[in-house]
């Protein structure tokens, strides 16, 4: 017997047969008509090559086959049960569940990061795996093989379920000698400048794709894969870059850096948390996603 090709459902079947040993109060316990239970002993026999119950006068008595078969049928289908109830309760504390994000170094720096803390202390034992956006992340939701993904709002395009999770501004940041930066920047200055930018995916970053949308001049002498890559630059050369508020100021405490209001108006990005419709009701991703939501209102 191949187990391809077994119906589990008739394990289900199998334990109450035998605890019935009745056909008809096992169709009724199991809401199912008494041709449909007579249909699955039919097939547990085949499946099992023994009888399992055999008529003495009016009653039913299990084979010896069947009585051996019991406590182990009744062991995986216990087994069954407490599987499906921890996933559908989700007990942070004794979950090892890994939980699959899409999110950029920026969100993965001034979000996940600092909210680690907390969730290790709440789920010791669970794993986050983290990835950059790519040209297949949707494709990658669809099909399971991601759980959430953060991004900019005109990114997502798609149906499933987003909650709002946190606005930023971009500023233009530069090295803290610059004598270029030590007043605030106009249009001229900021675009003789030399400039660093992010090529993260073919569909671009939020900023750059608006820059680029609206009569861009800069001169980009410097491309990076990353957000985080950026500020490290920037330090001894006359070059700018926009970057992220929070991710701005973060790298300015560590490096010789200074922010200022750049000169062009660049709309505020919106990121997003997205989930698939079928993982709504999911008690360890809405967990999950309660956490990020209350992360992001404190940063």
């Amino acid at each position: 017997m191949r187990l391809d090709k077994f119906d589990l459902n008739l394990l289900l079947a199998f334990e109450v047969l035998i605890e019935e040993r009745n056909v008809t109060r096992a169709a009724r316990r199991l809401n199912l008509t008494q041709s449909a239970m007579s249909g699955a002993l039919r097939r547990l026999r085949e499946a099992f090559s023994d009888e399992i119950l055999v008529q003495q006068g009016k009653k039913m008595f299990p084979t010896a086959v069947a009585l051996a078969l019991a406590p182990e049928i009744s062991s995986i289908i216990a087994g069954l049960r407490t599987l499906l109830t921890q996933e559908l309760k989700f007990t942070p504390a004794a979950s090892e569940r890994l939980f699959r994000i899409v999110a950029s170094d920026y969100i993965s720096i001034v979000l996940i990061g600092p909210l680690l803390e907390r969730l290790q202390e709440e789920a010791p034992h669970i794993r986050i795996e983290i990835t950059l956006p790519g040209s297949n992340s949707l494709e990658e939701l669809e099909d399971g093989r991601t759980d959430l993904i953060i991004a900019p709002e005109r990114f997502l395009v798609s149906n499933h379920p987003r909650d709002f999770l946190l606005e930023e501004r971009h500023l233009v940041v530069g090295w803290s000698k610059n004598p270029l930066l030590e007043k605030p920047l106009t249009k001229e200055v900021y675009e003789s400048l030399g400039h660093v930018v992010v090529s993260l995916t073919k569909q671009g970053t939020f900023a750059e794709n608006y820059l680029r949308e609206n009569s861009d001049k800069r001169r980009v002498e410097v491309t990076c894969a990353t957000f985080n890559e950026v500020a490290w630059m920037l330090p001894g050369t006359s070059r700018v870059a926009l970057m992220h508020e929070r991710l701005a100021k973060l790298a300015a405490q560590y490096l010789p850096l200074t922010i200022r209001e750049p000169p062009v108006r660049l709309p505020v990005m919106r990121e997003m948390l997205l989930h698939h419709r079928a993982k709504t009701e999911d008690p360890g991703l809405s967990w999950l996603r309660s956490h990020l939501l209350r992360a992001a209102k404190t940063i």
